[in-house]
């Protein structure tokens, strides 16, 4: 700092700024002074940023309240995540399961926040977990790992929370066991909606109740019970399950919408009955109860109205509810089954007599395939080819057992080849001759098949060939 601060006081000694007025010599120092300055501050710079420390991540966990948690209450887990530096994408965070509680994960709503840690500053987000206890225990919330990336980091980095633990007690009133519901605030509510008025058999009357609970999960609100009226079909609907925020996404309680619409199935005066709903107060720390009152109402007989279904009809008509088949039907179901049996065990016994019926078939196509008689039908398509051929000629007079031995296929057939194969060919007429002499050669090959064979072997034996 005392280089930098000595080249200030050569650009301008007398504290005015330098102006390129001057002498050339003068501009010149000035000009060399200004770029040994950049380039102490450039160094300088970069000095800072290798010593300058890494991002710091920090994970911190709380909860709200600490303590006196109870079974179907609202505890908070606030989870702080900050950072020295800035957040170039949103965090990781885990999830939380807890046995015997129910647990509703951050919704992507964050409160900012701004603290100084050990005379450091440090900024991030705050996430909160909802956990509802169902039961009267201790719970302990492991160390929570939560990952992001930061700037002036080169990679993701994680740091975890300290681990936690609460206890959640029974509210006073309430039998072991039971679910209770906790809440700062409750409102019920009833709509009843007729179909018709005055109301008839046939007609139907809808209940509708609303209930609202401040600082209550809306999935740990209890379920009403609506009671069944004899003389009444009763069908409930869907209900519906929302939360109540702020309107900037922070959770303040929870709504469930219950219906169940009634039929009059017979003319008379009912009551729906009145529906309780006890619950703790947990800003008074007292158990209260909601209730609205009953329903009563009259239906008149309706000679028009026909049941679309009637489970007593139906009943009388199957005889007390035991079903009665036809004979016929039993015996054509019998004899189905009988048939189908018969098919499966028998299909062995006629897949045989086909199976050999299929291999005689092969035998008898080969053994063809293999005979004088085959080998005969392809001379005449091969003396008429182009080129013509005598494959089939030779296989021919070797399946009819005379081998190669021209000889003994009669004078004929030696005065053909030779026209064919003599020094003096004319083959096309030769094989005109040979296609119109084939009958007459069949018939002197016959001839020579029923001469007895000779005493004596030959003097030179031909080896034989099979041109297959």
């Amino acid at each position: 700092m005392n280089r930098i601060a000595a080249f200030a006081s050569r650009l301008a000694p007398t504290g005015k700024p330098w102006t390129p007025s001057g002498s050339e010599p003068a501009r010149e120092e000035a000009r060399t002074l200004s770029a040994k300055l950049s380039a102490l501050l450039l160094t300088s710079l970069l000095s800072l940023n290798v010593f300058a420390a890494p991002a710091q991540l920090k994970v911190e966990a709380h909860l709200n309240p600490s303590e006196g948690a109870m079974v179907g209450g609202l505890v908070e887990l606030q989870l702080d995540v900050l950072t020295d530096t800035w957040f170039t994408s949103a965090a990781a965070l885990p999830d939380l399961q807890l046995d015997g509680a129910l647990v509703m994960p951050p919704n992507g709503q964050a409160q900012h926040l701004n603290q100084t840690i050990d005379g450091q500053s440090f900024n991030g987000l705050r996430y909160s977990y909802l956990i509802t206890p169902n039961v009267a225990r201790s719970f302990d919330i492991p160390a929570l790992t939560v990952r992001a990336t930061l700037g002036q980091a080169t990679e993701e980095i994680s740091a975890q929370s300290q681990p936690l633990s609460f206890s959640a007690a029974q509210p006073p009133g309430f039998a072991p066991g039971e679910t209770p519901l906790v809440a700062s605030g409750l409102r019920l509510k009833q709509i009843i909606t007729n179909s018709a008025t005055p109301l008839k058999v046939g007609d139907s009357i809808t209940r509708e109740l609303t209930l609202q609970a401040d600082g209550a999960l809306a999935m740990a609100l209890p379920i009403p019970t609506f009671s069944d009226v004899d003389g009444l079909s009763r069908y409930a609907k869907t209900p519906q399950v929302t939360a109540l925020d702020d309107g900037r996404g922070n959770i303040l309680g929870g709504q469930r919408v219950d219906s169940a619409s009634y039929r009059i199935d017979s003319a008379g005066t009912y009551t729906l009955p009145a529906i309780l709903v006890k619950w703790w107060d947990s800003a008074a720390k007292q158990i209260r109860s909601a209730e609205v009152p009953a329903v009563s109402f009259e239906a008149a007989a309706n000679n028009a109205y026909k049941p679309v279904f009637s489970l007593a009809e139906d009943l009388r008509q199957l005889q007390q509810n035991h079903l009665h088949f036809s004979s016929r039907w039993l015996l054509w179901l019998a004899l189905a089954v009988g048939l189908a049996v018969g098919v499966y065990l028998l299909r062995p016994v006629a897949v045989r007599p086909h199976q050999r019926w299929l291999a005689h078939k092969r035998a008898k196509q080969l053994a063809w395939q293999h005979s004088p008689a085959f080998a005969w039908q392809q001379i005449a398509p091969q003396l008429q080819a182009r080129p013509a051929q005598l494959t089939a000629l030779y296989l021919w007079l070797r399946r009819s057992r005379l081998g190669l031995k021209l000889t003994g296929a009669g004078p004929r057939l030696q005065g053909l080849l030779r026209g064919l194969y003599g020094r003096q060919s004319a083959a096309d007429q030769t094989l005109v001759q040979l296609r119109q002499s084939l009958s007459t050669l069949q018939s002197q090959v016959a001839r020579q098949q029923a001469k007895p064979a000779p005493a004596l072997r030959p003097l030179n034996p031909v080896h034989e060939k099979d041109f297959t």
